[in-house]
């Protein structure tokens, strides 16, 4: 085999170091400067010709500059005969902009893809996209890993009286099916009406969850307003508890304050971005995860297995 080499964007340095560790491999040097207006300056720190390489970078906060920092990198290793690049994106920035969904705006989970490929990206691995229909907006590779299984272990450990799966809203219906298939739970939905972005009103609960300990399944928590006022609702129909379980705690704007002052119990993400601490937050790892997926692809083995 080739060989094959893990460099860190500046967003996810711990998360590459986890990584590693995990595979038994160092992690290799890329020298990531800005200058003093502010543009990225890349220098790759070792040789890489002919080896397989992978970049793992969260595009987070600030996006637009983690963006181009993966972008950059990608041209530098490009440049130095790199045989393959997959871009390890635990976190992928403008995915909510997935649909034209009001006249006159752009498709901006497109245009990122777009510029993934044009940048000299070969294969793309990612965990819990917003939208699945991204993976359709590649003409790559992209492996779109579930987060679920990493939370179904801790849920387990919880020891719950009554537990039941409960979608945040319509649009999480599948994902949160999908979980429930696999604890082999019932499910009930939380339907709401956004006013405008960032915030939303939470409508009636679609289902019983009188007597339930309920699990709120998500991709994402941001401002946590959605989640905060479901577990509301959830709990003014009865429910005895409510968890919330989203992969990517965003946790922008008044969000640790929501958490703070609502009826949420617990919350429950992992750490493809980094968060703050927090008494109502626990943070899980795929670091794991991530390092056997790229095991697998280096090695040419399935990875859709390890979610059958």
């Amino acid at each position: 085999m080739r060989g094959y080499k893990i460099f860190a964007g500046s967003a996810s340095v711990d998360f590459a170091k986890e990584i590693c560790s995990i595979l038994d491999v160092p992690l290799a040097k890329a020298d990531v400067k800005k200058f003093s207006d502010g543009e990225i300056s890349v220098q790759i720190a070792e040789s890489v010709r002919g080896r397989d390489v992978f970049i793992v970078q969260s595009t987070g906060a600030p996006s637009n500059d983690n963006l181009m920092e993966l972008l950059i990198m990608t041209d530098a290793l490009k440049r130095s005969s790199a045989s393959s690049i997959t871009a390890v994106v635990p976190y992928y920035g403008y995915a909510r902009q997935d649909r034209k969904a009001a006249p006159r705006v752009p498709i901006t989970a497109k245009l990122v893809a777009n510029l993934y490929e044009t940048a000299g990206i070969d294969r793309v691995v990612t965990i819990d996209l917003h939208a699945g229909q991204i993976q359709g907006f590649f003409d790559i590779p992209v492996d779109n890993l579930y987060g679920s299984i990493t939370f179904e272990q801790y849920i387990k450990s919880k020891n719950l009286k009554n537990p039941i799966i409960a979608s945040p809203d319509i649009g999480g219906v599948a994902r949160a099916r999908y979980f429930a298939k696999r604890m082999n739970l019932e499910m009930v939905i939380v339907d709401k009406r956004r006013e405008k972005a960032n915030e939303s009103e939470v409508m009636n609960i679609i289902g019983d969850v009188e007597g339930h300990d309920v699990i709120m399944i998500d991709d994402m928590v941001d401002t946590a307003g959605t989640m905060v006022k479901a577990a509301t609702a959830l709990k003014n129909k009865g429910a005895t508890s409510v968890m919330a379980c989203a992969t990517h705690g965003v946790l922008s704007g008044k969000a640790y304050q929501n958490l703070e002052n609502g009826e949420l119990d617990e919350l429950i993400i992992t750490n493809t971005l980094e968060s703050q601490p927090n008494t109502k937050i626990k943070v899980l790892t795929v670091a794991p995860l991530f390092a056997e997926v790229i095991r697998r692809v280096y090695h040419n083995e399935s990875v859709n297995s390890l979610f059958a």
